[in-house]
């Protein structure tokens, strides 16, 4: 066992769940998907925000791949109006 797995039992063990309770992965994936693809501090609140949706009655393999996707199209739309930004500024210098 290493030292995750022993944090998320003892967590668990603390917080009256059971370790099959909390979906690693997904966890893991949402968060490496917010801090690399919108900011790093967004990956633990984001996890929070899972884990309320989750507590609130939503599928967690549903709640981690809606906030995957929104953190990957996030970058795409930032790159877009990056962009956009980039070509209006040569647009306007070639006028």
């Amino acid at each position: 066992m290493n030292v995750l797995d022993e944090w998320i039992k003892a967590a668990s063990v603390e917080l009256g769940l059971g370790p099959d309770d909390v979906p690693r992965e997904s966890v893991l994936d949402v968060a490496r998907d917010v801090a690399h693809n919108v900011v790093r501090p967004g990956a633990p609140v984001s996890a929070y925000l899972m884990g309320l949706a989750v507590g609130r009655g939503a599928d967690p393999a549903d709640a981690a791949a809606r906030l995957s996707r929104l953190a990957l199209a996030w970058n795409a739309e930032a790159d877009s109006k990056a962009t956009e930004a980039r070509n209006a500024a040569a647009d306007e210098k070639g006028d």
